[in-house]
């Protein structure tokens, strides 16, 4: 197997397990939206996508879940449902590359190669996708917090939501995801270039045996 294809296959799957991991660091955290006010500096909140918390100066920390989810706010629900489906997609995508991998004995047989060739390219595929998922709904919430922090119709001394620390982690973890899905797709692309030099070589020794042994049949 070519050298190139075997690298990129490894980077790819480690990057692809390091994205997951972040995407899924990014649907727990709390931290998708935080808010500070100045008539009371020592506490903040943060917004995540299955509770708000309050943070104290002095260490303290206390969370609570949303108590109905028919009450949330379409921001949450559309990112709930698109984070969800994101983490199920990596993951099943993850799963359909290992068996693909070159240094995973698998897919035995004749058709084997092809076979993981192709576990390889659904997995990437499904990869880029996943990262595709995970940046809509970071980007979707991102956008509609700069809208409302610059809305003039509301007064200044309204506090507003600012970017948490999740949104950037979502940020990487989708970006990473396209980039482990091309990896693994660039890989199988290195396995499918064609050796004609080799096949073209073998046929002409085959047909010059041919030929000299046929010579020498007329000599005789």
């Amino acid at each position: 197997m070519d050298q190139c294809a075997c690298a990129l296959e490894m980077l790819g799957i480690l990057v692809y397990a390091g994205a997951w991991l972040c995407a899924l660091a990014t649907t727990i955290m709390p931290q998708w939206l935080a808010m500070s006010t100045a008539l009371l500096a020592i506490e903040s909140y943060e917004l995540g996508l299955w509770e708000t918390c309050v943070v104290q100066e002095i260490g303290g920390m206390e969370c609570r879940s949303y108590d109905s989810l028919l009450g949330l706010d379409h921001d949450i629900k559309f990112a709930r449902i698109f984070m969800c489906i994101s983490l199920a997609l990596g993951l099943l995508g993850i799963l359909v590359s290992i068996p693909g991998l070159y240094l995973v004995n698998s897919c035995g047989g004749q058709g084997g190669k092809r076979t993981k060739r192709i576990l390889k390219m659904v997995g990437g595929i499904m990869g880029m996708v996943a990262g595709v998922l995970c940046l809509i709904p970071v980007s979707y919430v991102a956008h509609m917090t700069v809208l409302r922090f610059f809305d003039e119709t509301v007064p200044d001394v309204v506090p507003r939501w600012e970017f948490g620390d999740a949104l950037f982690c979502g940020w990487v973890g989708g970006f990473l995801l396209l980039v482990a899905g091309l990896l693994l797709v660039l890989s199988c692309v290195c396995l499918e270039t064609p050796e004609p030099q080799h096949e073209f070589q073998r046929r002409y020794e085959v047909r010059s045996i041919e030929d000299s042994s046929r010579k020498r049949a007329e000599y005789v």
